[in-house]
């Protein structure tokens, strides 16, 4: 338990950061799943709009959401026979 009178106040903002947090990086995660998974351009949307709402809301870093939407590209194309974001 904290002790000092900031630190009840830090575990009281976290508590309320946690509860706005949380459903955003659940969301993030299993829409990352989904895509890994079975890739389609719609799912891989799903999963491209999901990380940019949480680098939007603070939840995660830029830099770490360009490396799962390269992350999710690179499983993408190697599990399609082409590219899933190529013209048509």
């Amino acid at each position: 338990m904290p002790v000092t009178k900031s630190a009840i106040k830090k575990q009281r903002v976290d508590k309320k950061k946690t509860k706005v947090n949380k459903p955003i990086a659940t969301l993030v995660k299993t829409t990352i799943k989904q895509a890994l998974s079975k890739p389609d351009e719609k799912i891989l949307g799903r999963a491209y709009s999901a990380i940019d709402i949480a680098i939007k809301k603070n939840v995660i870093k830029a830099n770490t959401g360009a490396r799962m939407k390269a992350k999710l590209v690179r499983s993408a194309r190697s599990k399609l026979e082409k590219s899933p974001f190529s013209i048509k």
